[in-house]
C-alpha cells in the first residue's frame, strides 16, 4: 500500500509541498523558503521562537509528503500580509486559507463519486439556499424543488457545504465560492461565465442600484440573459432590492441563479424563462396614457437592461432572431433615460452591408437609424478566455438621446486603451463614456449615425462600425515636417554619397486651409480606381523551385526569400480560380499589422492570405494611353501610404489580428504630387537595393573568412603598407 494510501486509509490527509501552495495560495518559491528557513537544523534568527516546518511523514524525498493539520496548525501562526481584519479583530492567517482550500478539495474530489459536477453544484447551492432561509421555516415556505434538492443532496456534499458557511459567514459567501470551482470540477458553466473585468465595467456603466426607488411595479434592473448571477452580483449588494427581475432559459442555470439569490437573501429578484414572460410577472409603468383600453399595461420596462448571453458557435448573420436582437429586446425594454448593456460577437458590427442586406446588416442599421446606440465598446480581445478566436463588443444603448448627443454614437477601443493602462481599463473606458472623449484620439471619438455631406463620414455607410476599422487617426504628438528634416539630416549623414540626392528632397508643411482628405480603400475599389486581387490555396505538393514565382506570408515576412518558390504552368491550370500579377501591382499582409510589397515584374501568384491591389490607371499609364496627370495614383506611394501608421492599428480578431483591406484609407493627393513621391520612393528602393547588395557581399567575405580559418586551411596576414 502507498504511503498516501496508508495515510487516508488512517485518516489522516497528506498533501505535497505543491499542493501546499497552492491551498494557501502562495508562490512554490515561498513554501520552499518555509521549509528551508524554519527546518529543525535551522537557527532561529531575529528572536523569531516559531515552531520548525513539520516534518515529511511520507512520499519520497523527491516528494515527499507533509500531515495537513501539522501544516494547518503551522501555517495558523503566520497572518496573511496586508488582509483586513474579521468582524472580531482577529487577522485571517494562511491557516484559514489552507483549510479553506483543503476543504474545498475535498469538494472537487466527491465529484468523481457523484459522476457530475453539475450534481454537486446543485447540492451545494441547495444547502446554502436553505441554510440563508432557515431550516426552521415551514416547509410551505420553500418551492417543491429546492426541497427535493435538499433531501437528496449527497450527505459529504451538505456537510462540507455547511463547514464551508461557517467558516465564511454566511451562505451566501459560500455559494459565491461553490461556483467559483466550477472551472477546477471542469464544469461547462464556466464557459459562458461574465468575466470579472467586464462584470466590473458593466458595474460601473450601470451605476449604482439605489439612484431609482425599486418597487414591484418599477423595476429598475432588468437582466435578459442572467446566467448564474454574475452581472447581478456585480451590481454589488441588490439584497433588499424588489425592483430585479432576471431570464435564463437554461434550466439549471435558472434554478442555480435562483438558488444563489436565496443564498444572499435577495428574495424579491423574480427568475423566468423567457423575455415574454417578464410582461406577466407583474404590472409595469403605463408609458402612453392612449393605450388600447383592452391592452392596459405595456410592456415591462427597467431603469437598466442588461445582456451578456452565451453566443453559439458559428455566426448568424442570416437569422432573424441573431445576436443583435438582444440588443433590440433591450431598447424595447428601457424606461425613458434608462441605459442598456449588450454584450455582442464583433463581427455583427464588422460585417459589410452588401447589395443584399442580411438580417443581421438590417438590425445594425434599425438600431443605428433609431439613434438609441450611444457608444460601441470594442472589448479587449480574448476577454472571453473560453470563447477561443471570439472577439466581442459591449452595445451602450439609451431611449433617447440628449439634444448635443443626437445622432452621434462614441466609438471606444477598449482593447487599445488595455494595452496601454493595464488591469485599470474599466475605470479608464467609464471615464472616456463620462467625457465622450479620450486624451488619446485613436481610443474614442464621436461619428454621425448619417452623412452631414456629401463626402461626410457616417455609420450608416454600410461599412463596418467597429472602433478598431474606424478610428484611424493621424499619429498623435508628432510633427511630421520635424520630424522628416531629422530622418533627411541622419540618412545624409549614414550615406555620404547620397547627400546631395538626399539635400535635393522638398519637404514642407502643407499650407493651413489645404487639409488632405481621405477616402477609405473600399470606395476606391467601388469606383473602379482600385482592384482586389485575392489570394489562393495552394497544395503544398505543386509548389517547386521552376515555374512562376509564388508569393505568399513567408516571403512577404522575409522568412524565405523572393523566388525560392514557384508552380509550374501545368500546375497552376488546376486551379482556374487563381490569376497572375501584373507589373505595379502591390502585394499586402494584413496580418498583425500591414506589410506590402510593389511588383516590379509581374507574373506572380499570391498564396493566401496575401492579397493584392491593382491600379487599373497605371496599367494603361504604361500602356501609354494616358497621360501621367491622369494617374490618381502609383504603386510604390500606394504601397508606402497603406502601411502608414494610420491604418496599421485598424486590425481585429481575437487570435490573428487582421486589418480589412476595404478599411483602410489613401489621402486625396494631386497626381503632381503622387508622381514625386513615385520618383522618391522608387529611387530610395533601388538604393536600398544596392546597400542590401553590399551588405550581402560584406556577410560573404566574412563568412568564407570564418570558414577558411575554421578549417585550418587559411592563414591571414596584412599586407605592408606602402609608402
Amino acid at each position: 500500500m502507498s504511503t498516501r494510501a496508508l495515510g487516508e486509509a488512517e485518516g489522516v490527509s497528506l498533501v505535497s509541498l505543491g499542493e501546499i501552495k497552492e491551498l494557501a495560495e502562495v508562490g512554490r518559491p515561498t513554501v520552499s523558503n518555509w521549509r528551508r528557513r524554519f527546518s529543525k537544523d535551522s537557527p532561529q534568527v531575529g528572536g523569531d521562537r516559531r515552531p520548525p516546518f513539520p516534518d515529511p511523514v511520507g512520499g519520497s524525498d523527491s516528494r515527499p509528503l507533509f500531515d495537513a493539520e501539522d501544516v494547518a496548525a503551522w501555517l495558523d501562526l503566520r497572518p496573511v500580509p496586508d488582509a483586513e481584519p474579521g468582524e472580531d479583530g482577529s487577522l485571517p492567517t494562511y491557516g484559514d486559507r489552507f483549510r479553506r482550500g483543503l476543504r474545498l478539495r475535498g469538494l472537487v474530489a466527491l465529484r468523481h463519486e457523484l459522476g457530475s459536477a453539475e450534481r454537486l453544484i446543485t447540492d451545494a447551492l441547495a444547502v446554502c439556499a436553505m441554510a440563508a432561509q432557515g431550516d426552521d421555516r415551514h416547509a410551505e415556505a420553500f418551492s417543491d424543488e429546492l426541497l427535493t434538492d435538499v433531501e437528496t443532496a449527497d450527505p459529504r456534499v451538505a456537510r462540507a457545504v455547511r463547514q464551508l458557511i461557517q467558516e465564511l459567514g454566511s451562505p451566501g459567501a459560500a455559494a459565491d465560492t461553490v461556483l467559483g470551482l466550477a472551472e477546477r470540477l471542469e464544469s461547462d458553466l464556466i464557459t459562458d461565465s461574465t468575466p470579472p473585468t467586464l462584470a466590473e465595467l458593466i458595474s460601473i456603466l450601470a451605476g449604482p442600484l439605489d439612484v431609482v426607488s425599486p418597487g414591484p411595479d418599477h423595476p429598475t434592473v432588468i437582466n435578459l440573459c442572467a446566467g448564474t448571477g454574475e452581472l447581478l452580483f456585480g451590481l454589488g449588494d441588490i439584497r433588499g432590492h424588489e425592483g430585479i427581475l432576471a431570464v435564463e432559459p437554461d434550466p439549471l442555470r435558472r434554478k442555480l441563479i435562483s438558488y444563489r439569490l436565496l443564498a444572499h437573501h435577495c428574495t424579491g429578484v423574480n427568475v423566468c424563462a423567457d423575455p415574454e414572460e417578464l410582461d406577466t410577472l407583474r404590472p409595469s409603468v403605463r408609458r402612453d396614457p392612449d393605450l388600447d383600453p383592452e391592452h392596459p399595461w405595456d410592456t415591462t420596462s427597467g431603469e437598466v437592461v442588461l445582456a451578456d448571453p452565451p453566443y453559439a458557435a458559428g455566426e448568424r448573420e442570416f437569422d432573424d432572431k441573431g445576436s443583435l436582437s438582444w440588443a433590440l429586446e433591450a431598447v424595447r425594454r428601457l424606461n425613458p433615460g434608462g441605459r442598456g448593456l449588450v454584450v455582442v460577437p464583433s463581427w455583427t458590427l464588422s460585417r459589410p452591408r452588401g447589395t443584399t442586406p442580411t438580417p443581421n446588416a438590417r438590425m445594425r442599421e434599425e438600431l443605428l437609424s433609431q439613434d438609441v446606440v450611444a457608444a460601441v465598446i470594442q472589448l479587449p480581445r480574448r476577454i472571453h478566455r473560453f470563447r477561443t478566436g471570439a472577439e466581442h463588443a459591449l452595445l451602450v444603448l439609451r431611449s433617447q438621446a440628449a439634444p448635443k448627443n443626437q445622432g452621434r454614437v462614441l466609438l471606444v477601443d477598449a482593447d487599445r486603451i488595455a494595452r496601454r493602462v493595464g488591469g485599470a481599463w474599466p475605470a479608464y473606458v467609464a471615464k472616456v463614456l463620462e467625457d465622450g472623449r479620450s486624451p488619446v484620439a485613436e481610443e474614442a471619438r464621436d461619428f454621425p449615425v448619417s452623412a452631414t455631406g456629401p463626402r461626410g463620414e457616417a455609420l450608416l455607410d454600410g461599412r463596418s462600425v467597429l472602433p478598431a476599422h474606424r478610428l484611424g487617426t493621424k499619429e498623435q504628438g508628432l510633427d511630421h515636417f520635424s520630424a522628416t528634416r531629422d530622418a533627411r539630416r541622419e540618412a545624409a549623414t549614414a550615406l555620404p554619397q547620397l547627400k546631395e540626392w538626399i539635400g535635393d528632397l522638398g519637404v514642407a508643411r502643407r499650407v493651413p486651409g489645404t487639409e488632405v482628405a481621405h477616402r477609405r480603400v473600399g470606395e476606391h475599389l467601388r469606383a473602379g480606381q482600385l482592384r482586389l486581387l485575392a489570394g489562393h490555396r495552394i497544395r503544398e505538393s505543386d509548389i517547386g523551385d521552376a515555374g512562376l514565382m509564388v508569393v505568399g506570408r513567408e516571403e512577404m515576412l522575409g522568412a524565405l526569400p523572393l523566388g525560392q518558390r514557384r508552380i509550374a504552368l501545368e500546375d497552376l491550370a488546376e486551379y482556374p480560380q487563381a490569376q497572375t500579377t501584373e507589373r505595379g501591382d502591390v502585394f499586402l499582409l494584413t496580418e498583425h499589422g500591414v506589410r506590402t510589397l510593389v511588383d516590379d515584374a509581374g507574373g506572380c501568384v499570391l498564396l493566401a492570405p496575401v492579397q493584392g491591389l491593382r491600379i487599373p490607371a497605371y496599367r494603361k499609364f504604361l500602356a501609354g494611353k494616358v497621360l501621367p496627370e491622369e494617374v490618381w495614383m502609383r504603386p510604390h506611394p500606394l504601397a508606402q501610404l497603406l502601411a502608414a501608421p494610420r491604418n496599421q492599428h485598424r486590425g481585429s480578431g481575437s487570435l490573428v489580428r487582421r486589418v480589412s483591406v476595404r478599411d483602410m484609407d489613401l489621402p486625396e493627393l494631386p497626381p503632381e504630387e503622387v508622381a514625386e513621391l513615385e520618383a522618391i520612393l522608387t529611387e530610395t528602393d533601388r538604393q536600398r537595393a544596392d546597400v542590401r547588395r553590399q551588405l550581402a557581399a560584406l556577410d560573404n567575405l566574412a563568412l568564407r573568412l570564418a570558414a577558411g580559418v575554421a578549417d585550418g586551411d587559411l592563414a591571414l596576414r596584412r599586407r605592408p603598407s606602402s609608402i
